[in-house]
């Protein structure tokens, strides 16, 4: 599964960086009151080296769901809601949120659903990795962290379980948290059994089959969520946008997408390329990257989405509206992914 993510509060948004995830789950650990909510760092930590590992499992969960055990040496550690880069060995670079133990130091575990419609990523896990393969994998990263609350509401849709099921076995004991877990039938909903022995500590779980009970129920959901309870949603667009609509009142809510949200309305501009000595024009609706390679084909990238950073480049001049959730604070400051950012202004001057 690919990655992004947003905190938003009503009336406001609020950001909250990856760097507050390990004071937070420290705080779930130790607290059974009210516990503060993390104030946001100034900065997020770099991104870890590239890192080869072997995969020692590759086995079907569910209808359509394969999971990879990928086991190495000096791993770094991570919290829930983090993923990794997956560099696969066509060399596109694909996210998949680790759904593993946090407390096993020597292996990621990771969970891929088979799009049949999508860029070819998910069926290379499915049909091209194997076990006994090395693959490179970037990360951990976090940009969906655990924050502390008194009580939580969870969302998943499909695959979007994956993140959501280390936070579950993350919260103490008597936590209040309910979840709502929705797919298209329970023989392509993973990790069912272990979800229904989580909620005996304590928890209220709706397990939502779409072809034995139709759409879920968010209005009953939400119907009596204590005030400030800390809602996470990992899903497809629609049922994010739903869960945004029926967001109670101080409540805050946590989003990590399939895929970016497509932004509208955006104008033409033009994009100097200084070492090219070209100019190209971006229209609207039309990408940088896209426009950049009408005059420079081999410009490198890979997930064309805004996660892998293959298409980073340096700004010279102009501003940019940034839209991918990779780069740091400090790096976008000068610099910028081609693949899903734009400019703010009539015109950006390009490093290339």
């Amino acid at each position: 599964m690919s990655h992004k993510s947003r905190l938003l509060t009503k009336p406001r948004t609020v950001a909250l960086a990856a760097g507050v995830a390990l004071l937070a789950t420290r705080a779930l650990r130790h607290r059974r009151g009210r516990a503060p909510i993390p104030r946001p760092s100034e900065s997020v930590p770099p991104r870890s080296r590239d890192l080869g590992l072997l995969v020692t499992a590759h086995e079907r969960i569910a209808d359509g769901v394969v999971q990879l055990r990928l086991e190495g040496t000096e791993l770094q550690p991570w919290e829930p809601g983090a993923h990794l880069d997956l560099v696969l060995p066509s060399g596109l670079v694909r996210q998949y949120s680790l759904c593993g133990d946090p407390e096993d130091t020597s292996s990621y575990t990771v969970a891929a659903r088979l799009v049949e419609d999508g860029r070819g990523g998910s069926r290379e896990v499915h049909e091209q990795v194997r076990e006994g393969m090395e693959l490179e994998v970037r990360g951990p990263r976090n940009r969906f962290p655990l924050v502390a609350a008194d009580s939580y509401v969870f969302v998943a849709g499909g695959i979007g379980i994956t993140p959501i099921l280390p936070m579950l076995r993350a919260l103490p004991e008597g936590t209040d948290w309910r979840l709502l877990y929705g797919g298209r039938t329970r023989a392509s909903m993973p990790f069912l059994e272990e979800i229904e022995k989580l909620a005996a500590r304590g928890g209220r779980v709706t397990v939502v089959p779409e072809d034995e009970a139709g759409p879920p129920d968010l209005d009953a959901l939400f119907a009596d969520v204590p005030e400030g309870a800390a809602v996470y949603c990992c899903g497809p667009e629609g049922l994010l946008a739903a869960v945004e609509e029926r967001l109670p009142e101080g409540s805050q809510l946590h989003l990590e997408r399939f895929a970016p949200r497509t932004a509208g309305g955006d104008g033409a501009f033009e994009v100097e390329l200084l070492r090219t000595g070209r100019a190209v024009t971006v229209p609207a609706g039309t990408t940088v990257l896209a426009a950049v390679r009408e005059v420079l084909p081999e410009t490198a990238s890979s997930c064309e989405q805004g996660w892998c950073g293959t298409c980073q480049q340096r700004v010279v001049e102009g501003e940019v509206d940034h839209r991918d959730d990779l780069l740091t604070d400090a790096e976008r400051g000068d610099s910028m992914l081609i693949c899903v950012s734009r400019a703010r202004g009539e015109r950006l001057v390009l490093d290339m």
